[in-house]
């Protein structure tokens, strides 16, 4: 094992076990108190967005949903509810059949198996300083991040992942996203930009990139690009909790593998649907016409989509 790897183990170990006894301060506003988050995290958290927690997920559990997502891949089991996803770029390409052609699985909430990783108590204690005890599922994503084929159309655009949902408060919604393997600047990591969720919705569009844009990839169209940018280094079963205003997105895979991440957005089953307005309007066309191409269902509304495909956690299902 690397110095480097040690001393990041080293340092999420002093983390954890430091301030346990420190009473909740009155200014918190993004976190709350549970006990799975120290207050140094919490003040992380509070000041950046986004906290790390490394080696969260055992590699154990990691493997098995690997192995749903090559069942997936292959035709082995239902695709029910789930929205599988290509890259353009390599779509009619020599990565034509199984999960070198598949780089995206989204809302895999109804498949029992994958939606294991939504429930997995290692990472609910840590969702319930976010979102409290009524904990819903409401968004779910196995990433395989292809090789670029040269294109760079295996980057995420910076974008704010509110800009998804019609539900609020935004304070109330978290995302737990889980490294399946060793994830760094060279096969696409994420970057953050810290501080941003402190800021508001911002209008969102699709890059004018000359080697494409895959569906429903859009980004913020206007930021400091001067903005201080943080590259997250992960290592297999890291998660990052991040805030759904934090500008993030991901760089281009320039190895020749697929790097694997799993994630689930939660929120508050207390959050209450919203009508989105303009700064939503495209993407909530997108999303209602492909829900009602699918279902058949003409007058589907936006907050329609994500009753379907929620699920409840822990607690009691509310509103949403």
């Amino acid at each position: 094992m690397s110095a480097q790897r040690l001393e990041t183990i080293g340092r999420h170990i002093r983390l954890s076990t430091q301030y346990k006894n420190e009473p909740a301060r009155a200014e918190y506003r993004f976190t709350l108190e549970n006990g799975a988050l120290t207050n140094e995290q919490r003040d992380f958290y509070e000041k950046n967005g986004f906290i790390v927690i490394r080696n969260l997920v055992t590699p154990e559990a990691l493997e098995r949903f690997r192995k749903r997502f090559q069942d997936v891949c292959t035709g082995k089991v239902e695709t029910f509810g789930m929205t599988i996803m290509k890259d353009i770029a390599i779509a009619k390409s020599e990565f034509a059949d199984g999960e070198k052609a598949i780089t995206k699985i989204q809302d895999f909430t109804l498949d029992d198996e994958l939606f294991k990783y939504c429930c997995l108590p290692e990472i609910i204690q840590y969702v319930e300083s976010f979102t409290g005890p009524n904990i819903m599922a409401m968004h779910t994503m196995l990433i395989n991040k292809p090789p670029d084929p040269g294109t760079q159309t295996s980057r995420h655009p910076l974008h704010q992942d509110l800009y998804y949902f019609p539900f609020r408060p935004a304070d109330r919604i978290v995302c737990a996203w889980t490294a399946m393997e060793h994830i760094h600047r060279g096969n696409g990591c994420l970057v953050v930009l810290p501080g941003t969720h402190k800021g508001e919705l911002i209008e969102h569009g699709y890059p004018k990139w000359e080697g494409g844009v895959n569906k429903m990839y859009h980004g913020i169209q206007k930021f400091d690009p001067n903005a201080e940018r943080i590259h997250l280094e992960m290592w297999t079963g890291d998660t990052v909790f991040f805030h759904p205003l934090l500008i993030h997105g991901s760089g281009t895979n320039r190895t020749e593998g697929f790097r694997k991440a799993i994630s689930c957005h939660y929120a508050d089953s207390g959050c209450e649907y919203v009508d989105c307005g303009d700064v939503q309007d495209l993407i909530s066309k997108e999303v209602t016409a492909i829900f009602r191409k699918r279902t058949g269902v003409e007058d589907a509304r936006f907050e329609d989509v994500w009753r379907v495909k929620s699920r409840l956690v822990k607690g009691e299902r509310i509103n949403l």
